[in-house]
């Protein structure tokens, strides 16, 4: 899968590959891959079946994406991460799991959203536990702004959701507030992480690192 030149909101984090997340990058890329292109996709070809989209942008290892979309198998997922081992893990997983509703593109999420997307009403974005970009001359990298909420909001159906989670206390006030302040969203804080979203292991750090989650739910009017 091509690789675009990596943006301001994350760092570009070439970990070394494992024997088996490599594997996974050649033999099943073309199997779940999405290349990247500057035209919109045809939803149709790239499932086989006309359903709901859900776009999960920076998907980690993906242990939250097999687990949502076995719990959730009339949705698609199109899954999209700039980490090359995070890549090639998914794929096998999803070998294993033999899931048919996920596809993978290793790739900006801005131009996959802009461009790759153009035109598409998508069901929900997903935001799990983005680059905090915790240092003050950061913060403007940070993915959750008023031009992405814009960007977002122009993909989501009405009724359709952004849900950003995040452990780092200050990215949620920040999060929050753009959210309440865009005109398209209604937006609700969570108390506690819903059912639906599962815990995953990075998560489990941070709760025992000291940290709490923020789960917030941005519903498109």
């Amino acid at each position: 899968m091509t690789q675009r030149t990596a943006p301001h909101t994350f760092k570009l984090r070439r970990g070394r590959l494992t024997a088996h997340q490599a594997e996974g990058l050649e033999r099943l890329g073309p199997v779940y891959g999405v290349p990247v292109t500057d035209k919109p996709l045809v939803l149709s070809e790239l499932f086989g079946r006309a359903a709901p989209l859900v776009v999960e942008v920076g998907f980690g290892m993906g242990e939250a994406t097999v687990a949502m979309a076995l719990a959730d198998p009339a949705r698609d997922v199109l899954a999209v991460d700039v980490h090359s081992p995070g890549v090639g893990k998914l794929l096998r997983a999803l070998e294993s799991a033999q899931l048919s509703n996920v596809r993978v593109v290793e790739a900006d999420a801005l131009h996959v959203l802009r461009t790759m997307l153009d035109g598409v009403l998508l069901d929900e974005v997903r935001v799990y536990f983005p680059d905090p970009w915790p240092k003050a001359r950061h913060a403007k990298r940070r993915l959750v702004s008023s031009s992405f909420c814009d960007l977002v909001a122009a993909r989501l159906r009405p009724g359709g959701v952004l849900h950003v989670a995040t452990d780092w206390e200050p990215y949620a006030r920040l999060a929050r507030g753009v959210l309440q302040a865009h005109p398209d969203f209604e937006v609700a804080v969570l108390d506690t992480r819903p059912a639906h979203r599962p815990l995953t292991r990075f998560e489990q750090r941070g709760h025992a690192a000291g940290r709490r989650s923020f789960d917030l739910l941005a519903t498109r009017g």
